[in-house]
């Protein structure tokens, strides 16, 4: 198996094998057609902060974030398992749970309208048809008493009924040979495909109908690392074919150097340093960034251990005050353990958000903040 490769400048997986060419189909270029340009404004959160309820414990999973996305362009959001990086993706598609979460302040303008405040019935309508999402685990997102052909068309006539049964199938059966399921194998069922098949046709299930925005929650976690190049490769290709924007979760920073144009750091609920892929790896400037770097493998090091983050990140039914990372820093003061935080803009779009951020850079060898 190949070994993961990543460095600050260029990052990611290199070779990836299965970089064939996907086949021309005419209906793709009509629906670009109808697209707008790239790098107008798609998706803006502003300020949004998500809760989770259960009896008398509260817990802030989401707090204050804000961030946009523009079309054609994908973020990646980063940080350790329950940061918030999931929950923000189902608020944005309205499928947090029904009891116990809510938004409890914010707003997620998609294409000029709140998605926070749009009736379900007309969310039903956006949701899969111009806002969709890859799921993490293939054999939980797909029903396995069902074919794939099934599964896909199904989609298809949700939200363009007037097809006929054949006519989605048929459309089903172009989409499953554009992410490499051959013809003869979309009438299988789930388990009948392996980990990476599997994935692709939940790929195919987020692309059929070909949406303005796709969600991706670590959508090759499971998958080994010769398997998510593969698909890696693929889904990059199609959005950038489709001019489709992406919000890509996951805790792989190799993966957001190869797919992702903006990052945007999460911890506690609250991204923590946010700017274009360039900026962010050239200069990580938050502690916790600069940790998450530093515990990277580098095989132009002589250096024989890796350099973890001290700590634990805290619960998020008791995060502390101030700084939600203080309790880890190497460089807190008394000013990080209360009061909100400063937002620091680095320039471009590079912004992070620490009291201490001339001190950081003084200890990192690096430039004072401007």
């Amino acid at each position: 198996m190949k070994e993961e490769r990543f460095s600050h400048e260029k990052g990611g997986m290199h070779g990836h094998p299965d970089k064939g060419h996907h086949p021309h189909h005419p209906e793709r270029d009509h629906d670009s057609v109808q697209r707008h340009a790239k790098g107008e404004e798609l998706l803006k959160v502003n300020n949004l902060s998500v809760e989770y309820t259960a009896g008398k414990k509260i817990t802030h999973a989401v707090n204050n974030v804000t961030f946009e996305i523009r079309r054609g362009e994908s973020l990646a959001l980063v940080g350790e398992s329950g940061c918030g990086k999931s929950t923000v993706a189902k608020a944005i598609l309205g499928i947090l749970p029904d009891r116990g979460a809510r938004i409890s302040s914010g707003e997620m303008l998609f294409e000029g309208k709140d998605l926070a405040s749009i009736p379900e019935k007309e969310m039903e309508h956006i949701r899969g048809n111009k806002i969709s999402m890859v799921f993490q685990d293939p054999m939980t997102a797909l029903n396995p008493v069902k074919r794939i052909l099934t599964q896909v068309s199904a989609v298809i006539r949700l939200h363009n009924p007037e097809l006929s049964k054949r006519e989605a199938e048929d459309r089903a059966i172009e989409m499953l040979k554009t992410v490499g399921i051959t013809p003869d194998r979309v009438r299988d069922y789930p388990h009948q495909f392996s980990g990476g098949q599997q994935q692709r046709v939940v790929v195919a299930i987020g692309l059929s109908c070909n949406p303005e925005l796709l969600l991706a929650d670590e959508p090759t976690t499971a998958l080994d690392v010769t398997i998510q190049a593969q698909v890696l490769d693929m889904m990059t290709e199609l959005i950038r074919e489709r001019n489709t924007a992406m919000l890509l979760i996951t805790h792989n920073l190799g993966i957001v150097a190869e797919t992702c144009d903006y990052v945007a750091v999460l911890y506690g609920g609250e991204i923590v340093e946010y700017g274009s892929k360039r900026e962010v790896f050239k200069n990580p400037s938050h502690p916790y960034t600069i940790g998450l770097f530093g515990a990277l493998p580098d095989i132009n090091s002589e250096s024989t251990r890796l350099k973890p983050i001290d700590g634990i990140m805290p619960e998020p039914s008791d995060l502390p005050a101030g700084c939600k990372f203080h309790t880890r820093c190497p460089y807190a003061t008394e000013c990080c353990m209360e009061g909100p935080v400063p937002v620091v803009e680095l320039g471009g779009t590079h912004r992070c958000q620490c009291h201490n951020l001339d001190a950081v850079r003084a200890a990192t060898g690096k430039e004072a903040a401007v």
